[in-house]
């Protein structure tokens, strides 16, 4: 969360700076700020609210520097205010931070016994004031912010100028991402995400937790908090610049779920064999595996309890799938048998990163699931297997979900060979489906005019209700989560066979509730949990594969009948498309929801 710049270079520091903050916005948009040089001294321009405002106060502004630190702020310490915004100022430096000080109160109360005042309420005003205390006793800025390093607990990517380096750019990155872009000319970028500066190069160098860069007109250097030189290597991403764009759609979001069928296709392509029935992942597994433990956050989590079902049936394993965050909190026991798998869009989550740690510390092999090449839980896990789906942008995750069941599709299969517990003819016929499943997907998204309507039927609901069964239930947990985040109405997910136990008791003719009937074999149940639902009034919003006349609903969408183990896949398109147009109809912002971030790097 949060969103970090830094430039280096011939170009108009304000513009490019602000031209990365822009691709960066889905990172937090309470508060934005820029730091440059007019005139050899350090200018702060901060404001309140997303970019615009911040470009507005700029407007008119020149930049006679070659350097300049840029942050998009999503509040942790301190509310939204342009007091709290970044860049901080203390004596000399300007500083921006992602990441949480966790002894900042402490810190500053030292701080202010030495006589320091503070104008904000953050913990990162805290490190700017302790850097620079440590920078009036020692010339040197580098050694200053060694020495702060060592007296502060918590995470951070911090970026550091000061008036007395005009030229220069420090950072520092501890358990928050840090990406440094090289282009022509000595040219450098130093970004929270690789967006930031992709129209300007795609060669990069991921820093590594305890790893300092100083970049300035002269070049670059790394070094750890030893001190001690290290040497990085440059990699070239894949990603067009013109897929972080919105192409022509109303948002990111919608762009994303018209992109899922291309995303499913770039993650399977090369990866299974129609003819042998092979899925090869280029993942070294343990030769024994006892037990799968699946860890990851919110939406992820979600792909997870999928994943469950699939390597439970596949595979014939047992699977738990914990929430990250409660995960490494509640002593987890583990061997060397169990396959920990770890599942993070961005790699970078907090919660995430610390469950692999945890796992690894307690013999376990961790395996990442991921979407982002080099990022810090893909680098720590003993494996890694990357989905495809390209840059994700809106904060509310589409083609993340279904390009991760993939993944967990592949990798089910995969165990299912080797154990053998999932037979050829078996992989085959799944094979078969999985190619076929981008082209039914587009059958979906070419009924966008359907869901359309039925938002516009439904938007001034206050509540909504999401039930399936199996392998549908963790898509009505999605359905709900999408809703929620987006358009600010109450939503649950729910198994349906558990509405008797409680949730029925909401139902009334103001309230719909939806429901995923697809052909299995718990469909007959979900109907009759559905006719229970209309014996008490409640409008039933039905996703099918087997329409029937026998059912008589307030809405209803047919879907695409494919395998039991592919139906989350094309069950939760409409239920994305339902969300963002609900959430249109409300006029809700819907890349930017209040109070969400896309990378969550802070516990």
């Amino acid at each position: 969360m949060c969103g970090i710049i830094g430039y280096v270079g011939d170009r108009d520091v304000i513009a490019t700076a602000v031209d990365s903050l822009r691709r960066l916005e889905y990172r937090g948009y309470d508060s934005a700020g820029l730091a440059y040089f007019s005139n050899g001294h350090l200018e702060i321009t901060r404001s309140l609210g997303k970019l615009s405002s911040l470009e507005e106060r700029l407007s008119g502004k020149k930049s006679n520097g070659s350097v300049g630190i840029g942050h998009t702020r999503w509040a942790t310490h301190g509310r939204p205010s342009e007091n709290n915004a970044h860049p901080h100022r203390a004596g000399a430096l300007v500083l921006v931070h992602n990441g949480i000080i966790e002894n900042y109160l402490a810190l500053k109360k030292t701080l202010q016994a030495k006589g320091r005042t503070f104008t904000s309420e953050t913990d990162t005003e805290v490190l700017a004031q302790l850097i620079d205390d440590l920078y009036q006793g020692n010339a040197n800025l580098e050694e200053a912010i060694f020495e702060a390093t060592r007296a502060v607990r918590g995470s951070y990517a911090i970026c550091v100028m000061s008036e007395n380096n005009p030229n220069q750019i420090i950072a520092v990155r501890l358990g928050c991402p840090l990406v440094i872009g090289v282009g022509k000319e000595k040219e450098l970028f130093i970004a929270s995400d690789i967006p930031a500066f992709l129209p300007y190069t795609r060669e990069v160098i991921y820093l590594d937790d305890g790893e300092m860069a100083i970049l300035s007109g002269t070049g670059l250097e790394i070094k750890n908090l030893n001190k001690v030189a290290v040497k990085k290597s440059i990699t070239t991403v894949s990603w067009d610049p013109v897929m972080a764009e919105k192409g022509g759609y109303r948002h990111f979001m919608l762009k994303e779920i018209h992109e899922q069928p291309r995303a499913i296709a770039d993650t399977i392509r090369g990866r299974v064999s129609e003819e042998t029935g092979e899925v090869y992942l280029d993942v070294v597994l343990p030769e024994r595996i006892d037990r799968v433990v699946i860890i990851a956050c919110g939406t992820s989590w979600h792909a997870g309890l999928v994943g469950k079902f699939l390597i439970e049936g596949m595979g014939q394993l047992p699977v738990e799938v914990d929430i990250a965050s409660e995960f490494r909190y509640r002593n987890p026991y583990l061997t060397k048998n169990d396959l920990v798998i770890a599942i993070s869009q961005s790699g970078e989550t907090a919660d995430t990163l610390a469950g692999v740690r945890e796992a690894k510390g307690k013999g376990g092999y961790t395996l990442a699931l991921c979407n982002v090449v080099g990022s810090s839980i893909s680098r720590e896990a003993d494996a890694v297997l990357y989905t495809h789906a390209g840059p994700e942008i809106s904060v509310a995750s589409t083609k993340a979900f279904t390009t991760q069941i993939t993944g967990l599709i592949l990798l089910a299969m995969c165990i299912g060979g080797r154990r053998g517990t999932f037979s050829v003819d078996a992989r085959r016929a799944l094979i078969d489906q999985l190619i076929r499943l981008p082209g039914q997907m587009e059958l979906v998204l070419k009924e966008e005019a359907k869901i359309e309507e039925i938002a516009k039927r439904s938007f001034k609901c206050q509540d909504f209700l999401y039930l399936g069964r199996g392998i549908q239930y963790p898509v009505a947990l999605e359905g709900a989560l999408k809703l929620k985040e987006i358009s600010y109405i109450h939503a649950e997910g729910y198994p349906a066979g558990e509405m008797k136990h409680g949730p029925i008791a909401l139902i009334d003719e103001n309230m719909p509730v939806v429901f995923l009937a697809l052909k299995n074999q718990v469909y007959e149940k979900v109907i009759s949990n559905m006719m229970e639902v209309k014996a008490r009034g409640g409008k039933v919003f039905l996703f099918t594969d087997a329409p029937s006349d026998q059912i008589s609903v307030e809405e209803i969408f047919v879907l695409p009948e494919v395998s039991p183990y592919l139906s989350p896949i094309i069950a939760i398109v409409p239920l994305q498309l339902l969300a963002y147009h609900i959430a249109v109809q409300k006029g809700s912002d819907v890349d930017q929801p209040r109070n969400l971030a896309k990378s969550v790097t802070v516990e």
